[in-house]
């Protein structure tokens, strides 16, 4: 499966499903005939033998995800089987945004999405994600539009509040070129029912000024982590450093198995430099019943202690009869 599509299905948020019973019978049929052909044309968005192809399949999904957002309360159905399209959603409900991306080749891939609000009258009000990527020069420092987006493939959001705004902060991945990768931690907030990407309130240590976003660039395939840890109220991701000691190089960096954060305080996300601090000394590892005494000779009290009396039993009955060896233990 493409690798992509592996990442969407581990991220995608499939909670919008409660959403189903707002569509009529009429209005779900029509929308799950849609579907149908979408999935057809998602499949071969990843999947397409040449650049040709993909590019006539994506023409073909976004005319046709258009038409099927237009049909009333198309905002309640799921496109759940749509598994290569991302799609998230905030805690009120009050938009969803769809975003998938596009292989031109192995140096340059576009991504492309949606916002669709949520109406009250379950008409379609939609917006339209443009890649201008390319064209942002500092992408740390950079507001922009929904038609100027930096492009990513959105796997969570998060929804906070502070002096009476709301924001959307949105974590990201984008398959940037064939050296590296990009995550982003994005921000996303309304100003007159226009979406506006970007918000100074990301501040670091040594930082005079907040940036607009975190960018993430990494070595291909690295996969240092990202994500949104609810319990702990932190952003969590891992520290990288460059693996052949080339700072400026970001297609060297790796994850070194250190955790960075940032936590929501006072309408900004805050820096935390170390989010696991606790270290266990060499030598004092944990090891349940062990069964090496203190010069490591084998303790056969401890050993006996370990061993079940079925397992015992067991062994004697296959040692008895040959053609029942003992059953393979399962690895996981």
């Amino acid at each position: 499966m493409n690798k992509i599509a592996v990442f969407l299905i581990s991220f995608s948020l499939f909670g919008i499903t409660c959403f189903a019973q707002r569509i009529s019978s009429h209005e779900k049929k029509i929308l799950e005939k849609k579907e149908d052909s979408l999935k057809t044309f998602a499949y071969q968005i990843l999947n397409g033998r040449n650049v040709d192809d993909r590019f006539t399949a994506d023409s073909q999904f976004t005319k046709t995800f258009v038409r099927a957002l237009q049909i009333n309360n198309s905002f309640y159905y799921p496109f759940d089987s749509l598994i290569s399209i991302a799609k998230v959603v905030p805690a009120d409900s009050t938009f969803k945004i769809f975003t998938w991306q596009l292989v031109i080749n192995g140096d340059i891939v576009r991504q492309h999405g949606a916002i669709q609000m949520k109406t009250s009258d379950g008409s379609l009000k939609l917006f339209p994600l443009i890649d201008k990527t390319d064209l942002i020069k500092n992408l740390a420092d950079t507001i922009t539009s929904n038609r100027a987006w930096i492009g990513a493939i959105y796997y969570s959001i998060i929804q906070e509040k502070a002096f009476g705004k709301t924001y959307y902060t949105l974590l990201g991945f984008d398959d940037n070129n064939l050296n590296s990768d990009r995550k982003f931690i994005e921000v996303l907030t309304f100003k007159d029912g226009e979406p506006v990407f970007g918000a100074p309130i990301f501040s670091f240590q040594g930082l005079h000024n907040n940036i607009d976003r975190y960018v993430m660039e990494y070595k291909k395939n690295a996969g240092p982590k990202l994500s949104y840890d609810k319990d702990m109220g932190l952003i969590i991701y891992e520290h990288l450093i460059s693996e052949t000691g080339e700072p400026q190089k970001k297609y060297t960096y790796i994850p070194d198995g250190d955790y960075e954060g940032l936590k929501w305080k006072d309408g900004k996300w805050v820096y935390i430099e170390k989010i696991f601090n606790q270290k266990t000394p060499e030598g004092q590892e944990p090891v349940p019943q062990p069964i090496l005494d203190a010069k490591g000779n084998i303790d056969e009290s401890k050993l006996s202690q370990r061993m079940p009396e079925s397992q015992d039993h067991t062994e004697d009955q296959n040692n008895q009869n040959p053609k029942n060896p003992p059953s393979k233990k399962n690895k996981n």
